[in-house]
């Protein structure tokens, strides 16, 4: 299916590249969620203009119409980077523009739940995009790193600081300044990956937590995630304003009086 059949909207930026005759990615559109496959096996999954391009266009159509988003690989693997041809001949003025830490930035934010299915390598770029999800899923052959420095540039497109907050400070330090890639064992060990299954159940384990998020109240579902991103110094005050918007929901008042009606029978 293509992307172009599936979502809609503009980025407001980058500007475009002209649109590849194959899609970057494979789009699976439900009711509830939205499963968004990176579609370069021969390559590895490598993020390039074209894919950022789409994931904008996506994002723009999740924005709209709010769903859950499962991240995944084409090939068993994730994504092994940034298209390396591409990024040699990025200029200064292309790294102020923040190409992909704009479009990770943007899942990150999008208002519900996005779940990162891992297989394979997630390296640099690849890494950063699972970083930005909310919940992570991995397979016994995954495979985390950022190897940026190696190639005389920073990992610059989240790990620097959503790292930290999923890893700790000092384990986040030792992966971003000494480059190695870790395996499954040490990522569900360090909290990277909530859980590991079998490659062939991957996606139905995703699955499995988009029904669970499914079956809650999806406005509190999105009030959830946006209470979880707010700075610390926003706390308590913005959890009782989100509340306070629950408290007065007719779906609050439904699903509890459900709930106590259950408790009589």
């Amino acid at each position: 299916m293509r992307i172009t059949e599936d979502v809609h909207g503009a980025a407001p930026a980058p500007r475009p590249a002209p649109r590849p005759a194959t899609p970057r990615l494979r789009i699976d559109a439900r009711d509830d969620r939205v499963v968004a496959t990176l579609d370069r096996p021969e390559v590895r999954n490598a993020i390039d203009q074209a894919m950022v391009d789409e994931l904008h266009a996506l994002c723009a159509e999740l924005e709209e119409r709010p769903r859950t988003l499962i991240l995944a690989g084409a090939g068993g693997v994730f994504a092994a980077g940034a298209d390396i041809a591409q990024l040699r001949e990025r200029t200064g003025d292309d790294a102020r523009r923040g190409i992909n830490a704009t479009v990770f930035d943007r899942v990150r934010h999008l208002p519900m739940p996005v779940v990162a299915a891992v297989d394979g390598f997630a390296l640099g770029g690849g890494a950063e995009l699972a970083y930005a999800a909310d919940i992570r899923l991995g397979t016994p052959r995954v495979r985390f790193g950022n190897p940026e420095p190696g190639l005389g540039i920073i990992a610059a497109a989240g790990a620097s600081w959503r790292l930290p907050e999923i890893v700790g400070h000092a384990r986040a330090s030792e992966l971003l300044l000494t480059a190695r890639v870790i395996d499954a064992d040490e990522a569900l060990a360090w909290g990277l990956v909530s859980s590991l299954h079998d490659p062939d159940e991957l996606l139905a384990a995703a699955h499995a937590i988009v029904d669970r998020i499914a079956a809650n109240s999806a406005r509190a579902t999105i009030l959830t995630k946006r209470a979880l991103l707010a700075p610390r110094a926003q706390h308590p005050a913005i959890d009782g304003e989100l509340q306070a918007e629950l408290f007065d929901s007719a779906d609050k008042r439904a699903r509890m009086t459900a709930f106590l009606e259950r408790k009589k029978t």
